[in-house]
């Protein structure tokens, strides 16, 4: 590997695009990362419609190396490509299927596929509510093969005081599932 560690940010279009934002953010804040990103097509219009017509440059001005959703030759498609860990952000539905199934048919779930083959840490941010039993065992499969699913679900206990500080919370914490070797990003909770 490099001497930075390399971190893969994949973003769909389900909702939920301030925590991928905040991610990037914080990540880019980190020396030792390089940032990947990938995002589905329509991960474009749920950013520009959640966080602002500026939402899309502001994510790319965070990542170090973007690649286009439909290229599958792309060095994150490769095993032989050394990453310190993947995070999607949110991950829909259709995307947590396809991984699941192994259907890897675009460079995201390509990516996430090469994460769980190599046996490096993936987070998947499903996003969707309620829950039918499909989804259930697709959280089961992933699961079993390796993969962390992280629904972004809000700690209350550290009473946060605005949207903000949950998206704040929640992107510290799937960075934190990462395991990098930096000091942890979340707030620990003092009992």
């Amino acid at each position: 590997m490099t001497g930075r560690l390399r971190i893969v940010v994949g973003v769909t279009g389900a909702s939920g695009a301030a925590i991928p934002l905040r991610i990037a953010e914080r990540l880019a804040r980190i020396d030792e990362v390089e940032m990947h990103l990938v995002m589905s097509p329509a991960a474009h219009r749920t950013l520009s419609h959640e966080a602002g017509p500026n939402a899309l440059l502001r994510l790319f001005e965070k990542a170090d190396r973007i690649y286009e959703h439909e290229d599958i030759g792309a060095a994150i498609a490769s095993g032989s490509f050394p990453t310190a860990g993947m995070i999607v952000s949110p991950c829909s539905m259709r995307t947590l299927a396809a991984i699941a199934n192994g259907l890897a048919d675009n460079l995201l779930v390509r990516a996430a596929d090469v994460h769980l083959k190599e046996r490096r840490r993936l987070v998947l941010m499903t996003r969707e509510t309620p829950l039918h039993l499909g989804h259930l065992r697709n959280m089961c499969a992933v699961t079993e093969m390796g993969a962390i699913v992280m629904p972004p679900v809000p700690g209350f206990y550290h009473r946060p005081a605005s949207v903000e500080a949950i998206v704040d919370h929640l992107a510290a914490r799937a960075i934190d599932l990462l395991a990098l070797p930096i000091a942890p990003m979340a707030e620990a909770w003092q009992g």
